[in-house]
């Protein structure tokens, strides 16, 4: 083979890789966001928070005061106890969309009824 016809082979060759580059279609990694939740006696904060179907959400729970704890079937958390100074991380991926309130599943006391973290997961 001459070297022009080498040239123009290897030519060829970068220029269909460089199309493939710039043209080959750009999907960015999936964002699994974490979102952070202080909990304390009778609140979590924030005590609402957005999801959406099919994307992996991770919950990163801290408490300050008190024994509480997660549970939802709906949403696939497992019953997980929130115990002060530790970080517990929760990860699910919603399945459908709706609104999803999630009582503290450990019985913490007087201000237990009302402990609440609402999910919002959107479509």
């Amino acid at each position: 083979m001459n070297l022009d016809r080498k040239s123009m082979i290897l030519g060829a060759v970068s220029l269909t890789a460089s199309a493939v580059l710039v043209f080959a279609p750009m999907h960015p990694a999936a964002a699994h966001p974490t979102v952070d939740i202080a909990v304390s006696n009778w609140k979590f904060t924030p005590a609402k928070i957005e999801a959406h179907v099919g994307e992996q959400m991770t919950l990163r729970f801290t408490s300050s005061e008190g024994v509480h704890g997660v549970e939802s079937a709906d949403l696939g958390i497992p019953k997980t106890t929130i115990s002060p100074g530790k970080v517990v991380e929760v990860a699910f991926t919603p399945k459908k969309p709706g609104t999803y309130v999630i009582h503290c599943a450990v019985l913490c006391g007087e201000g237990h009824d009302k402990m609440t973290l609402t999910v919002e997961v959107k479509g």
